[in-house]
């Protein structure tokens, strides 16, 4: 009898850990936020039931639409560079005969492990004017000004952004399609060339439908990652959004509203807002991505 029930319930027992912490810090703030986005609120006590009033104001807000839209810009650039530079580099350290590959694939995925603080204030100090290095390695190439204020200028602030995003995160997914890359079936290129298909035609036939779920899997979470970025512009502008708010995204707009302005109910609404138009953009790529499989077998 002991050993029936013992056998029955010992399931539930083993998971009971993960499901009350699952409910704790994660079910219960998700319900709890959805019923926030449906409130004005004045700190945490102070709650008035407004219905979809936030996300009415949201669709009018300038500050906002300037979120969005330095977000989209910020995705739009960082994928489509970041992608190109991941595979490439992957690409050439998959080569067997490179000297020192190891070595090489270790120095491009190291920026990484050096986390989101170090980078920003190491960065603050290379894009400093006058001294910083990257004006003086910019001014010896291409004469740029040495006094050239990237985080000080509303035109540059983005590309500073994304500069060092790139720095950061290249690495990164290039392990994952590094490893794909590895899986791929080498009689798969032998048979290529035996029928004379040259390595441009072996690239695209072989290797981009041997690694695609990776590559798209990297597609996907890159650009979710792009869409909550925080920490980053963040630190690097010292905790300001900015030259005319050129630093601006939409988790930053969210903090302010619900940290420092203490609209958590109007925060709530941008978390969920953020939170529709990326699993819908995601949704999206899938389906691309799914065809785009489909069109390659």
């Amino acid at each position: 009898m002991w050993y029936r029930i013992q056998s029955r319930y010992a399931p539930y027992l083993f998971i009971a850990p993960f499901l009350l912490l699952f409910a704790l810090f994660w079910a219960y703030p998700l319900v709890q936020s959805l019923r926030l986005s449906l409130y004005a609120t004045s700190g945490p006590e102070s709650q008035v039931y407004i219905g979809l009033d936030n996300f009415r104001f949201l669709l009018s807000d300038p500050d906002f639409h300037l979120a969005v839209w330095n977000t989209l810009i910020y995705a739009l650039f960082v994928v489509v560079v970041q992608l190109p530079l991941s595979l490439g580099l992957a690409v050439l350290l998959n080569r067997p005969g490179l000297k020192l590959r190891n070595v090489f694939r270790f120095v491009f995925f190291s920026p990484h492990l050096m986390g989101t603080v170090f980078a920003s204030v190491l960065f603050g100090l290379i894009f400093a004017p006058r001294f910083g290095v990257f004006n003086r390695v910019l001014h010896l190439l291409v004469g740029l000004p040495m006094n050239t204020r990237w985080l000080g200028d509303a035109d540059l602030v983005m590309p500073a952004i994304i500069i060092l995003s790139l720095w950061l995160n290249v690495g990164f997914y290039m392990i994952y399609l590094l490893a794909a890359l590895q899986g791929v079936r080498p009689d798969l290129y032998e048979a290529a060339r035996v029928d004379g298909a040259g390595s441009w035609t072996r690239f695209l036939h072989v290797t981009l439908p041997g690694i695609w779920p990776v590559l798209l899997f990297v597609l996907v979470i890159s650009t979710i990652g792009a869409f909550r970025v925080f920490e980053l512009p963040w630190l690097l502008l010292q905790s300001t959004t900015g030259p005319d708010q050129s630093g601006l995204f939409i988790v930053t707009y969210l903090y302010q509203n619900g940290f420092e302005a203490a609209d958590l109910g109007y925060a709530s609404a941008i978390g969920w807002l953020l939170t529709a138009g990326v699993m819908l953009l995601t949704l999206v790529q899938l389906r691309i991505g799914g065809l785009g499989r489909g069109g390659e077998s």
